[in-house]
């Protein structure tokens, strides 16, 4: 039983890769290491370097390989830059993601798993997030995942596709020391790398109504999610229910105060985070509950946030010292 995984070479994809390894499950990768790294892919995983924009090329590998299903992870992922971005955002997610149904459809292929983002809600009228919560995304990316969700319902009527999507928020940490994130964007390289330069990490705001004053959201481990991804996937292949959606989320959230002071203690280097201005739009407490995946997808918080800040520094501090 193989998958194929879109974007295996990257932080999630790679993470999604060994998960299948670990279940006893095969994987082929393919990614254009636009943000990926060969180095994340096992030399004993087959690996197409192409992008998902060739549907041909998606076709081969799936016949070739006799591809069950597709756990789909690639994606332009940065929402604040698809602002300035819109149609690269619109190619890589909307087109890229029909480019791989229609490749699936030719290959006769019929179950994937989407990886959607929780950025479909948008600001979202309560500070709980449930799968049912009214869907304004703000930003192309957040759209574009939205849109991708569609093309998988519409599939589904039309050609019978077999489809879930994962929706979550901020995933840090490293399952192993040889994979970690490297976005130029994201919380955790930002902080590390300003460390390891030795400069002060900041913080967009400390005057919101939590009780330490940053804003709340949901980090979770990569390791956890690219467990449920797996788990999503052995649900398909074996016909059983699945929902359109789910949230994998921790119900309770963590504030960025809360990273900052956890980095420092796990890092052993002490600092006070330089207090900037609020960015436009960050509401103050965002969270999703992930009772569905719970029951479904073998989906829990099995890292504390002390765990997950030294898988990644870990994993960092090595990368920094090759």
């Amino acid at each position: 039983m193989t998958w194929l995984v879109t974007g295996g070479a990257g932080y999630i994809g790679s993470h999604v890769v060994r998960a299948l390894g670990a279940a006893g499950l095969g994987a082929v990768v393919i990614d254009d290491l636009s943000s990926g790294h060969a180095a994340f892919v096992d030399p004993g995983t087959p690996f197409v370097e192409g992008s998902i924009l060739d549907t041909a090329l998606v076709r081969r590998a799936l016949e070739d390989h006799a591809v069950e299903g597709v756990i789909h992870v690639a994606g332009f992922k940065y929402a604040g830059v698809s602002v300035q971005r819109p149609l690269h955002t619109y190619e890589q997610n909307v087109t890229g993601t029909a480019s791989v149904l229609q490749a699936m459809a030719d290959a006769g292929v019929a179950r994937i798993v989407f990886s959607s983002s929780a950025a479909v809600y948008g600001t979202p009228p309560t500070e709980i997030v449930t799968e049912d919560t009214p869907k304004s995304p703000e930003s192309p990316y957040g759209e574009s995942k939205l849109i991708g969700e569609w093309l998988l319902r519409d599939q589904g009527v039309a050609a019978g596709l077999k489809h879930t999507s994962l929706r979550y928020f901020n995933v840090v940490g490293s399952g192993y020391d040889d994979l970690y994130d490297t976005s130029p964007h994201n919380l955790f390289p930002l902080v590390f790398q300003a460390l390891l330069e030795g400069r002060t990490p900041r913080i967009n705001g400390d005057d919101y109504p939590t009780p330490d004053g940053t804003t709340v959201r949901d980090y979770i481990h990569v390791q956890d999610l690219a467990i449920s991804h797996v788990a999503a996937a052995k649900r398909l292949a074996a016909d059983e229910p699945v929902e359109a959606a789910y949230n994998l989320g921790s119900g309770d959230g963590s504030s960025v105060g809360d990273i900052m002071r956890t980095v420092a203690e796990v890092t052993g280097i002490a600092f006070e985070p330089v207090i900037a201005p609020r960015r436009a739009g960050d509401p103050a407490r965002i969270v999703a509950l992930g009772d569905l995946a719970g029951r479904d997808l073998d989906w829990r918080m099995r890292h504390t946030l002390a765990e997950m800040v030294d898988s990644a520094w870990r994993a960092t501090r090595g990368a920094s010292h090759e």
